[in-house]
């Protein structure tokens, strides 16, 4: 078996099996007119049916619908060229262009990365194991959600103190195969090194005696967490939709009050500390959990205020914003994009106006021009993030300023490296995502820059 992320032009051997490579793709090359059989799985994130036509009207793979595969058809080797389009419409939203071998069987995966859809080509010609073992392959397309680790656990295994089957698979790149014995098993993926930043938790994946099969994992909207499909060879196709949202939490109220937070996950029957106890200005690290019935507790000077996890979409990253004086204090969540620019070394930037004050509006500007998502931010509220050119500006920075009426004197508030300084220049490094925050009241306005990823 081979897959080929032919709109990435990745080139990566595969170190477990000599048999499952990546190339980067070209045209036709079957050779003597022979034919390939070639299924279409749809593993976008926006697209609820698509067609994979070859040549101009030729369709091989109709009217998949998302999490699904669709039926094998014949490809000409010498001629494999064609579109992956939205059913119904015929609009194209990817190019293919493979190498195929005759009397081989192939599955073209459809998923979305920076923001648009690309295609991988995975290639079904694994010999399989003997009767009692398994195969398996672990295909990262979830770029965005950077390298994982990838747990195999059995029904006496612990998370907390397994060893992974798989460590440091980086998006665009395969595990190689693994053979183990055939059987059920509870399925999760973290962050590389990182046994607490679930990005994804299966509960039963049956990996059946003498099969061989595929572990893709794309990306969900937030770019953190992923979405787990199980592709048997020339077989089955099994989708695991994420139920888990990821939350942190802000603490941006003026003055000096103390807050705290928890989520409470009634799928899990657990309650998590989010934030512990602290005075602002503080943000707390990313907490994983099922939505559904829970609740976000925020506590402001032992004052409770809550939010229900139903509000919190799967597969969505959220920063719940505690603003304004301590007295009238209010709690909003925000969805936060964690995926990658767009343009490979450009950065993603956004503003988050915690000030007191319901007038005051905010604007940031990034190496003397104002971020065009970012211009007179209310407060309680965030900018969608901007995707903008590398600022990192030789190494010596660029400035990052924050004005607002708050600032004092007109000045601007310049933030640089999560300190507020005038003036001062910030190193945004190239694919990073930073969110930049101001609070406070006229009299002690705050700033910071957090890098995101």
């Amino acid at each position: 078996m081979r897959f080929t992320p032919w709109a990435t032009r990745l080139v990566l051997t595969l170190s477990l099996s000599a048999t499952a490579f990546l190339t980067a793709c070209g045209g036709g090359g079957g050779g003597g007119g022979s034919t390939a059989q070639v299924r279409l799985l749809n593993a976008t994130l926006n697209q609820t049916s698509l067609d994979l036509v070859v040549g101009t009207d030729t369709t091989v793979s109709s009217k998949v619908t998302q999490g699904t595969a669709g039926s094998y058809g014949s490809v000409d080797t010498n001629n494999p060229s064609g579109n992956v389009t939205t059913s119904g419409s015929g609009t194209s939203v990817a190019v293919w262009s493979p190498t195929l071998t005759g009397n081989s069987n192939y599955t073209v995966i459809a998923y979305n990365s920076a923001g648009i859809v690309r295609t991988s080509l995975l290639q079904e010609n694994q010999d399989a194991p003997a009767s009692g073992k398994a195969k398996l392959l672990v295909l990262n397309l979830a770029p965005d959600a950077g390298p994982v680790d990838v747990y195999l656990l059995g029904s006496g295994d612990s998370p907390d103190t397994a060893t992974p089957a798989v460590t440091n698979n980086a998006g665009g790149g395969g595990s190689g195969y693994i053979q183990l014995n055939s059987g059920t098993f509870r399925v999760r993926v973290t962050g590389t090194g990182v046994r607490g930043d679930v990005r994804l938790d299966i509960p039963a994946v049956t990996l059946d005696s003498a099969s061989i099969n595929t572990l893709l994992l794309t990306n969900t909207v937030s770019g953190s967490l992923v979405t787990g499909t199980q592709v048997v060879q020339q077989g089955k196709v099994t989708n695991f939709a994420n139920p888990l949202a990821r939350v942190r939490v802000l603490n941006g109220l003026a003055g000096s009050p103390i807050v705290s937070a928890t989520v409470a996950d009634s799928t899990a029957s657990t309650t998590t500390t989010i934030l512990a106890a602290s005075r602002p200005l503080n943000l707390s690290s990313y907490v994983t959990f099922n939505g559904g019935a829970g609740t976000v507790t925020v506590l402001i000077d032992g004052v409770a205020k809550t939010l229900p996890t139903s509000s919190f979409v799967a597969g969505q990253d959220y920063t719940v914003l505690v603003w304004g004086p301590a007295a009238g204090a209010q709690v909003k969540a925000v969805k936060d994009d964690n995926t990658l620019p767009s343009v490979n070394g450009n950065v993603k930037i956004r503003l988050i106006n915690a000030l007191s004050d319901p007038s005051a509006t905010a604007t940031l500007n990034v190496n003397s021009q104002d971020v065009q998502t970012a211009i007179n931010v209310a407060t309680g509220s965030s900018s969608d993030s901007f995707s903008s050119a590398n600022y990192a500006n030789g190494g010596n920075g660029v400035p990052v300023v924050v004005t607002s009426p708050f600032t004092q004197s007109g000045d601007p508030l310049w933030v640089q490296s999560g300190t507020v300084t005038s003036p001062g220049n910030t190193v945004l490094q190239a694919n990073g995502v930073y969110t930049v925050v101001v609070t406070g009241d006229p009299t002690a306005v705050r700033g910071r820059l957090y890098k995101d990823r």
